[in-house]
């Protein structure tokens, strides 16, 4: 599905969501990766449902799949790095198991990702002193995600610390290249910022893991008219998959093959499965990919030969 150092992936949350167990609890491992087989993607990532990795490497080897990576929830500025190490030592042991190129971690410190708290006008914000703990540590769990051959990748996030582009330049101003690096995902920093650009070409050299995720402009608008919650948004149906909402994925991935970009592109849209079938927006992502970016991979093969 399109060039050789991209693989293609969708992510669990179509299907079943860790902040909702009930959502879309229906849906088994078997469901899930037979779907994405369906749908015609190379894997996916870690949802929180997903069993020990014997059992996890055999569902995958019968439909070859793949894993990209895992959610991982930090608590650096709350419980200082070496309280949160000894979770993450287990975090990247299991996706060692399961060969995973990732870690994705989210710093959960004072997040109200998961309440009924206006994720547009209540978003946390940190201390300098809260900072510089923040970015030693990350630069420390880094280090622990290469001992078991990973990358940590930081997952900018509506409703938390690091969500603004402002927020997401000082992270990585802050921390060392060389061991923290950066989850991108289109649909979080639209919704935040109005733009999705200036994140990818400021940053574009720390992108290590790719989420495309669209975004329904009006339902966003009225989520924030309404002061909804980040739950009561993605269920009012404010993020979709590529092709199904406002953002124009052909340029974004037009500058990821401009800079050579190698690693995983998940598609990532929470919604209701009970509202938005799991499947046929799989099948209407894997449409949107193939006749309007893939096309691009073929375009710059033939300008380059």
């Amino acid at each position: 599905m399109g060039s050789q150092q991209i693989s293609w992936g969708i992510a669990p949350i179509g299907w079943r969501n860790d902040d909702i167990p009930e959502i879309g609890a229906e849906n088994t491992l078997s469901h899930l990766l037979s779907d994405i087989v369906v749908a015609g993607f190379e894997g996916t990532e870690v949802g929180g449902f997903f069993p020990e990795p014997n059992i996890l490497n055999k569902e995958l080897q019968l439909r070859n799949l793949r894993i990209a990576g895992q959610w991982f929830s930090s608590f650096i500025i709350r419980d200082g790095v070496e309280e949160v190490s000894t979770a993450f030592h287990k975090h990247c042991e299991y996706l060692q198991a399961v060969n995973a190129a990732v870690a994705v971690v989210s710093e959960q410190t004072y997040s109200i990702q998961g309440t009924s708290k206006n994720v547009f006008t209540e978003k946390p914000y940190f201390t300098d002193e809260e900072w510089n703990k923040l970015c030693q540590g990350l630069n420390e769990l880094g280090k622990i995600a290469e001992q078991y051959g990973l990358k940590l990748v930081f997952h900018h996030h509506m409703g938390t610390g690091v969500q603004t582009l402002e927020e997401i330049d000082r992270l990585m101003e802050n921390t060392d290249q060389n061991h923290v690096h950066l989850l991108y995902d289109t649909g979080h920093i639209f919704v935040s910022d109005g733009d999705y650009n200036t994140l990818l070409h400021k940053h574009k050299d720390r992108i290590k893991h790719v989420h495309f995720k669209d975004v329904r402009k009006d339902v966003r608008g009225q989520c924030e008219k309404e002061g909804k919650s980040f739950l009561q948004s993605f269920l009012a149906g404010m993020f979709t998959v590529p092709g199904d909402g406002c953002i124009d994925f052909t340029e974004v991935y037009e500058k990821l093959l401009d800079v050579n970009y190698s690693g995983w592109i998940v598609i990532e849209a929470e919604q209701d499965p009970s509202v938005a079938h799991p499947l046929e927006y799989a099948l209407k992502a894997r449409k949107y990919i193939n006749e309007e970016l893939l096309v691009l991979d073929k375009e710059n093969a033939l300008v380059s030969s």
